[in-house]
């Protein structure tokens, strides 16, 4: 890429701390909101805001059904049920765990892409990749006393979470990036209709009744407007300026933004464990993305 760094890196910032911060923002929108209100207020707020940006940019939403069909799917996958669980985990862990947690999502993609969707061939390099990310998910949790104050349900919350990412982004990649629709439009129509989704439960059981807090209320139209709708787009802007290889290296540092912004601002205690856990994940992550090998060949 011939894009100076000048270009793109204010949205490639601006994408690690606004993934990095979801964490704190939903632990404070539990203040007052049940986890299907905090769902539905990220994918509310983000809809809401890239439907604003599209209208701008004159990107219109898809008409052809099957193209409907495939953003609902990926909706539930990664927008409604991974919105719910670390909603749901956060109620009894800290956003930092969660932080950490959410570092696996390259390693889980990479083991669907590889393992289950076969878009390509497991090397030893992405093996290694994958291993070497299992020993960082049994350190950040501190397997060997157990799971220590961490629920094994909140735990099995988080993992299920990543799970979920890994496998809506080889599905993104094989049904609808070859439809080369606007990314504005998909993600617009795709946010929407997880806010559909989310309605019901919301109106059921959306508030807590412990009040509105302006901190708390805040914290959900910025995990909307930041995390789910503007980073998206800076994201892009990264992958068409940068390259993909550049942009997704954003997953590390959104740990490192969570894990700073959790014991400063909301005080949460970090074991010794948690960031050694989480470089280990993140070494995972580099290997299986060849990160290693190319610096080789290089030098």
């Amino acid at each position: 890429m011939s894009s100076s760094p000048r270009q793109w890196l204010p949205a490639y910032l601006g994408t690690s701390v606004a993934w990095g911060c979801s964490f704190i923002f939903i632990k404070e929108g539990l203040t007052f909101l049940t986890p299907f209100g905090v769902a539905f207020g990220r994918c509310f707020f983000g809809a809401v805001t890239l439907f604003i940006i599209a209208r701008a940019t004159r990107n219109a939403w898809p008409r052809d059904p099957v193209v409907w069909a495939h953003l609902a799917f990926v909706a539930l996958l990664i927008n409604v049920l991974p919105g719910i669980l670390f909603a749901v985990a956060e109620t009894h862990v800290t956003s930092i765990l969660a932080g950490i947690a959410n570092a696996l999502t390259p390693l889980t993609t990479l083991f669907f892409m590889t393992v289950v969707f076969r878009d390509e061939r497991l090397s030893r390099e992405q093996l290694l990749g994958l291993v070497t990310g299992l020993i960082g998910v049994l350190v950040v949790f501190g397997a060997w006393h157990g799971l220590g104050h961490n629920p094994s349900w909140a735990v099995g919350a988080l993992l299920l979470s990543v799970i979920l990412y890994g496998v809506t982004f080889p599905y993104t990649r094989r049904y609808l990036t070859p439809r080369q629709l606007p990314p504005t439009s998909l993600a617009s129509a795709q946010l929407l209709l997880a806010a559909v989704m989310l309605t019901p439960t919301f109106l059921l059981d959306g508030m807590n009744g412990h009040g509105v807090t302006w901190r708390g209320g805040i914290s959900i139209i910025l995990l909307g407007i930041l995390g789910s709708g503007l980073a998206f787009m800076w994201n892009f802007k990264v992958i068409n300026l940068a390259g993909s290889s550049v942009a997704s290296t954003v997953t590390y540092l959104s740990p490192l933004v969570a894990v700073v912004v959790g014991v400063v601002v909301l005080r949460e205690t970090l074991t010794w464990y948690q960031p050694v856990g989480g470089f280990i994940v993140l070494v995972g992550a580099a290997l299986g993305q060849g990160r290693f090998k190319r610096r080789s060949h290089v030098s």
